[in-house]
């Protein structure tokens, strides 16, 4: 009887193992997120992550413009449900991190116009307009897409301080984000006049000559050793002339280095405090740069850099902590009130000479060594014509 007994109780355990296992065995492995179509997106603008599947239809410059072709960068893409669609109401507008950009941007892909994609990340305001914003992943729909990177960027890489330095300003346009990016780079060290000149023996040093720095205009390196007032020296050029707007070179935007290059003394005075435009006659100190007897034309290496230092300019200084209001316009003829043109021009070279690595680790040293605060039309060009239209 107890052998019997025995014999019912091991049947029994094998019986409940045997459940466990099978019971197992059928449970469902996690799958990944079912996409929801770009009208379920634009329905669900809660912050809530979610798996976006549409079709690359353009790249969102501002609130209501989309462009297809000519794209200025590699920030930024609209899907829609359909490959045709035009109406933006009808789009969501998909932040590309720089993670992402070499492999979704759609000025280094421009093939991708047309495509449906599968777009991961929360779901909120991007461009004040529906959007997808800090994706986590992008995939071709059907397959061949890519994962999350394996390992994190290194911290102070510029173009990745939109979940931190930029995060109230994200999904803005407009004059709200003008009063945001003017909130957060008004934070900022401040320098004395005495002080820029070594701030500028690092942020302007030659990538191939640390004894040297590189000059605005002409591209010239030459010797950190050679900076002061003789013919052959470089000495500091104010990008916003200072009596636009006569804030000479006391502390606050006479001395902000965001805007302060080296350039030779000869060209600093050819270029005085004329604005900037398209035109006139060549420079003999500096071929390539282009004069007449109200604006000067910086060479095409430079031109994208003048123009993100202006706007810089009128961004940080909006006349709220004692300093003038700086305003671009697009006059020529400004005098010595605080604006400086030509803004139509400026807008162009913004577009027509993208931020180079050089101009990228320049903010950079400011950031992380001197003023602590950043050029936002470097890490996001695009923001331009948010605000400037």
């Amino acid at each position: 009887m107890p052998r019997s007994r025995a014999a019912r109780w091991s049947a029994v355990g094998l019986f409940v193992v045997a459940t466990v296992v099978a019971v197992a065995v059928q449970v469902p492995t996690a799958t990944a997120a079912t996409p929801i179509t770009v009208a379920q997106a634009i329905g669900q603008q809660t912050g809530a992550s979610a798996t976006v599947r549409g079709y690359v239809v353009g790249q969102p410059t501002a609130t209501s413009t989309v462009i297809r072709s000519g794209f200025p960068n590699d920030y930024a893409l609209a899907l829609a449900d359909s490959a045709s669609e035009t109406a933006t109401s009808k789009m969501v507008y998909v932040q590309i991190t720089s993670s992402f950009r070499a492999a979704w941007g759609l000025q280094s892909n421009p093939s991708l116009l047309g495509k449906q994609l599968d777009v991961t990340g929360p779901l909120g305001a991007y461009f004040s307009h529906a959007g997808l914003t800090s994706p986590t992943a992008f995939a071709l729909a059907g397959g061949g897409g890519t994962t999350p990177p394996t390992t994190t960027p290194p911290t102070g890489t510029p173009g990745d301080y939109d979940g931190t330095y930029y995060l109230p300003a994200i999904g803005k346009s407009g004059t709200a984000l003008r009063t945001s990016l003017n909130q957060i780079i008004r934070t900022q060290t401040k320098l004395t006049y005495e002080q820029v000149w070594d701030a500028l023996k690092l942020t302007d040093q030659d990538p191939n000559n640390s004894n040297n720095v590189i000059l605005l205009y002409s591209g010239t390196s030459r010797a950190k050793s050679l900076n002061g007032g003789n013919p052959d020296d470089w000495n500091r050029e104010h990008v916003w002339a200072k009596s636009h707007g006569d804030f000479g070179t006391a502390t606050g935007p006479g001395t902000d280095i965001h805007h302060l290059r080296p350039a030779d003394v000869t060209v600093n005075s050819d270029r005085g405090n004329k604005d900037f435009d398209n035109g006139g006659t060549q420079s003999t100190e500096a071929p390539g740069n282009y004069t007449d007897a109200d604006s000067w034309e910086p060479r095409n290496a430079d031109k994208g850099d003048v123009a993100r230092m202006i706007f810089y300019m009128a961004i940080r200084y909006e006349g709220g902590d004692g300093f003038p209001d700086l305003e671009v316009n697009n006059s020529t003829s400004n005098g010595t009130n605080p604006y400086i043109g030509k803004l139509s021009v400026l807008k162009q070279w913004n577009t027509q000479d993208p931020p180079s690595t050089f101009e990228k680790r320049r903010n950079q040293v400011i950031y992380d060594t001197f003023q602590h605060n950043r050029n936002p039309f470097i890490d996001h060009p695009e923001w331009v014509d948010s605000i400037w239209g």
